[in-house]
């Protein structure tokens, strides 16, 4: 899942997640969007886009909803460095 502010960033995040054929990426736009739709689907990871308020708050929901889940940062940059981001994270859940 990725979690993003911005419509059009996010828009983006999701198709490039997406093109790989071993990935399927759901987004949302706001704190609500993301804890219904973690509710509903099984993820591994969650990518965090800038401009969430209260950033912190709903990793800490999220974790409490899935204790196993990998929390990522994405700082943007180009389709290589968000794959990179990704991998690492899932890395850590040794799916990779």
């Amino acid at each position: 899942m990725a979690v993003g502010a911005h419509k059009e960033i996010l828009k983006t995040v999701l198709r490039l997640i997406n093109a790989n054929e071993d990935w399927n990426a759901s987004g949302a736009g706001n704190e609500k969007e993301a804890v219904d739709l973690f509710k509903q689907k099984e993820f591994d990871l969650v990518l965090f886009g800038a401009g969430i308020p209260d950033e912190k708050e709903l990793k800490k929901k999220l974790q409490s909803l899935n204790p196993d889940i990998i929390c990522v940062d994405h700082y943007g940059g180009g389709s290589g460095l968000l794959k990179c981001e990704i991998l690492q994270g899932l890395a850590e859940k040794n799916k990779y």
